[in-house]
This record gives structure tokens, C-alpha cells and sequence, in this order.
């Protein structure tokens, strides 16, 4: 059945059926084919569908109604809404989803390493990635602050236990790339900001083993914000928890950690510190408090991330933001819902303890706005020194954030608070922000197209959890597209 209201469903032939004894070779070549041919079809079919965007739109006025209805739409091309349409069909396809690392495997191996780069590039990847050179992504930040966004690049590395590496040199080559996207952000616009994650510079195995230990007792004492700036500055650790190895490389990470912070700084670019997985994430906070210890003292450069769907989250903002106040540095936040929901859970089911997560959606809700009130209150009252990048794609957490900013008279564009979101998704509420004026960043990983596979499915499993919003977002672009198929004004 067609998409467009009115408009007439056809059959659909497959050219794909392979007669009985037919070569994976032959499949193969009828695959191509059939592909390349739709391509080319869906190019033209676009131009005669108007794939052009329309007129930019004019800056809401001081004071007007932010309105999440899709109408911004207009802004993006023919060619963007429909791939924007079909990817979103596809992540809510729960067996594709569950699938989605063998089924990639498979279809490499059907069709072959070029074509199978070529359809991802034109679906998947074109939708949640800048491209895979800095000439690719320089287009890609140009097109978005065209259109009022700023860049947050990201490079999409991360490890996880189980995966460690032999040696330091992976992690050595990330603190490469890691350099190459402070560079990249420094050319991006004002304020500039990166993403970081922590287990790329850091093997995930010994940021469990920091989190276990500094649940011990005493752990805590010895692990302590002073001795791991110790060591960033140049110390030499010798922490009784960890084997001599480990305190090796752990001084090796920090070092590489506190060289990427250093280089930001002079370059004028935030670090946004990610969170991961929660049997990691306190040495992920230790290492960032240290980092905000060391480069805060004027302005908040490196920030931390809290996950709202964690039961924990609030009183942990609270201890850190009283910290920060003690210590005398700047603070800066990015606030999450979270992006491991399953996998948390079936950790926890597997580990016999208890769930950390909150119970149901609207929990994570609440502790979303008491966190989000907590910190725009701080912001209020000194921007230069707390800052938060409200990074949500539910409407109305950015609408309360945008009504609580003008009742504590937040600047739209003073720094003192953003919004994010990711490439490719909630474009109708990034898009309507950014033409009011707001400063709001899309999260822009970049890289080949088999060094962001992982990023590509959790992109996939993370539409599948939050369904209901992308349904809305699917639907308005079926509306924006078949408004232009009929021609309508």
C-alpha cells in the first residue's frame, strides 16, 4: 500500500528469486543488479518528486511558540525525508533489529565489499554518519549550520570487556584519531564541542576493575580525585588494587586522557566525557572529576554524563555538583536518558542483582526533569561556571527545558545551556530549535564504514526502544514527502 493518502498501492515483483540450484555466485550478481538498478530509479524518482528543499525558513520571533509539527521539515531534501523514511520502517522491524550484526555480515558476504559500502552509504550509514574523511564531514557540518545546528563530533571507538587489546598501541592510535576530531571541532563553529569516550584511550577491563575496587572499602581513599590528578600530572601510580601491568597502563591512559584535554583546551573545544555501562562508569566519573580538576578552574571544558534512567543518577549529580562547589572548578553536563536499557537489564537478570534501571518510562521521565530543574537552576545563577547540554529527543523534556530557560531569564544562545541530539533522528525538533534561535549540536560520529557497523546497530536498537517517538517523527516526514509527490503548497 502507498505511503502518501490517496495515493494506489502495486504489486512487487521480486527480481531476487533464485531458481532451485542456482550459485550464491549467480545470487551474488543478480543482487548487484537489482540494487544498482534501484539506486539509480530512486535518484530519478526523487527528481520528479521534487527532491529539491524548499526556501529556508525565516528565525522565529523573540517570544513566538516553539511548535514540533514537522513544518521544518521543508528545509531537508527529497532524497533526506525518503531515506529518513525507509531507515526509520526498517529499525521498527524488531527481527531486523535483533539481527542486525549477522544480517550485515551476510549481505557483505552476498554482495560484496563495494556494493555492500554503497547501500549502506545510501541508507543506514547516509542517515546516522558524516562520512568517512574530513573533506566528507566538512560538507556535512557545512549543510547543518546552514540550517542553524552546530556539529558534535564524535569518533564512534569504544571498548568493551572482553575486547581488550594487546599493548598500547590501539589505544595510542585512538588518542590519533581523538586529536584528529579536537581539529576537526575547532573548525566547526562557535563553541565548539567533541564527544570522548574513555574506553577508547582505556581498556574496559581495567575500568571495571577501578569500579569494583573503589567499591571496597578503602578503595575510595586510596583511588582518590588527588592521586589519579597525581598521576595525570606526571606521578607515578602505585594503587595496591591493581597488579603492576595494570598501573602501568592505567598511567599510560591518564596521561593520554589528560594530553587530548590539553590540546582541547588550547584549541578552544569542549570535551563531553560519554557514559558507558554502569560496571564501568564509576571509574569513567573518577577519571572525568580529575579531568574537570585539572581544566575547569576558569570554565567548564570537560563534562560529565549522566544517565537518567539510572535509579542513582539524581544523588549523584547532587554529590558531584557539591564536589565541583568544594573544589572550586567548573561543571559542565550532559544529561541522557540512557542507551543500554536492555543490556543493563539482562546483566543484571544474569549477575543476580538488582535492576539499576527506574522501573517504567514515565520514572525515567521524572528523574529526567528533577535532574534537567536541578541543573538549569544552577545555570541561572552562574552560566560561566555550570553549563548543560540537555541531550534529549523527547518533546516535552527540550519544551520544559525551553519554558524553565525564559521563566530564569537563560540566554537562548548565552552558553550557559544547549540541546543535542543525535544525527538522523528528532530532525523536526533540532531543526524547529535552531530556527528559533536556540543553540542546539547533533552528535556526528564519523569514520569507515566498518569502524561504525557497532554504532550503526545501536542506532537501530536504540529506535526500536523508543518507538513511539519515532513513529511520530516517521510519520511527519511521510507527510512532508507526499506533500511535495502531490504538489501541494
Amino acid at each position: 500500500m502507498s505511503d502518501c493518502p490517496g495515493g494506489r498501492g502495486a504489486g512487487f515483483h521480486s527480481p531476487l528469486a533464485l531458481p532451485h540450484g542456482g550459485r550464491a555466485g549467480d545470487l551474488r550478481s543478480r543482487l548487484g543488479q537489482t540494487a544498482g538498478a534501484m539506486l539509480g530509479r530512486g535518484g530519478r524518482w526523487l527528481q520528479r518528486a521534487g527532491g529539491a528543499a524548499s526556501a529556508p525558513l525565516q528565525l522565529a520571533p523573540q517570544g513566538a511558540q516553539l511548535r514540533f509539527d514537522g513544518d521544518v521539515l521543508r528545509l531537508k531534501s527529497g532524497w533526506e525525508l525518503a531515506r529518513g523514511l525507509l531507515v526509520f520502517r526498517l529499525c521498527g522491524l524488531p527481527g531486523l533489529v535483533r539481527r542486525g550484526p549477522a544480517l550485515l555480515s551476510v549481505s557483505r558476504w552476498l554482495l560484496g565489499r563495494r556494493l555492500w559500502g554503497s547501500l549502506l552509504r545510501a541508507s543506514f550509514y547516509g542517515q546516522f554518519v558524516a562520512g568517512q574523511t574530513p573533506p566528507e564531514v566538512g560538507v556535512t557540518v557545512q549543510q547543518l549550520r546552514a540550517l542553524g545546528l552546530r556539529p558534535l563530533l564524535a569518533v564512534p571507538i569504544e571498548e568493551d570487556v572482553g575486547q581488550d587489546k594487546e599493548g598500547e598501541g590501539w589505544y595510542e592510535g585512538n588518542r590519533g584519531a581523538m586529536l584528529g576530531c579536537m581539529g576537526l571541532s575547532a573548525q566547526g563553529g562557535p563553541q565548539p564541542m567533541m564527544q570522548l569516550k574513555v574506553t577508547a584511550l582505556m581498556s574496559a577491563r581495567l575500568c571495571r576493575t577501578v569500579s569494583l575496587r573503589l567499591g571496597e572499602p578503602g578503595g575510595p581513599s586510596e583511588l582518590s580525585l588527588d592521586r589519579v590528578m597525581a598521576v595525570m600530572g606526571g606521578e607515578e601510580p602505585n594503587f595496591s588494587g591493581l597488579s603492576p601491568a595494570e598501573n602501568r597502563h592505567l598511567q599510560a591512559s591518564l596521561l593520554r586522557l589528560d594530553t587530548v584535554t590539553q590540546r582541547a583546551v588550547e584549541a578552544g573545544v569542549r570535551v563531553l566525557v560519554d557514559a558507558e555501562y554502569t560496571y564501568v562508569n564509576p571509574a569513567l566519573t573518577l577519571v572525568t572529576l580529575a579531568l574537570m580538576g585539572r581544566w575547569n578552574r576558569t570554565q567548564p571544558w570537560v563534562w560529565n554524563t549522566y544517565q537518567c534512567y539510572l535509579q542513582d543518577c539524581l544523588a549523584r549529580l547532587g554529590a558531584d555538583v557539591a564536589l565541583a562547589e568544594r573544589r572550586g572548578f567548573c561543571f559542565g553536563v550532559k544529561l541522557v536518558r540512557g542507551a543500554y536499557l536492555e543490556q543493563e537489564r539482562q546483566l543484571a537478570r544474569e549477575g543476580g542483582y538488582p535492576d539499576p534501571l527506574h522501573p517504567t518510562w514515565e520514572a525515567t521521565n521524572h528523574s529526567y526533569q528533577r535532574c534537567l530543574d536541578l541543573l538549569l537552576e544552577l545555570g541561572a545563577r552562574d552560566g560561566q561556571r555550570c553549563q548543560l547540554i540537555v541531550a534529549s529527543h523527547n518533546e516535552s523534556s527540550v519544551s520544559h527545558a525551553v519554558r524553565r530557560m525564559e521563566e530564569l531569564g537563560i540566554a537562548k544562545d548565552g552558553g550557559a545551556v544547549c540541546f543535542g541530539q543525535l544525527l538522523g533522528m528528532c530532525d523536526h525538533v533540532s531543526l524547529a530549535l535552531g530556527q528559533a534561535g536556540y543553540a542546539i549540536y547533533k552528535s556526528i560520529p564519523y569514520g569507515a564504514v566498518e569502524e561504525v557497523l557497532p554504532y550503526l546497530v545501536r542506532r537501530a536498537q536504540e529506535n526500536q526502544s523508543v518507538l513511539q517517538g519515532i513513529r511520530k517523527e516517521r510519520d511527519l516526514l511521510r507527510r512532508e514527502l507526499c506533500r511535495r509527490l502531490l504538489r501541494r503548497p
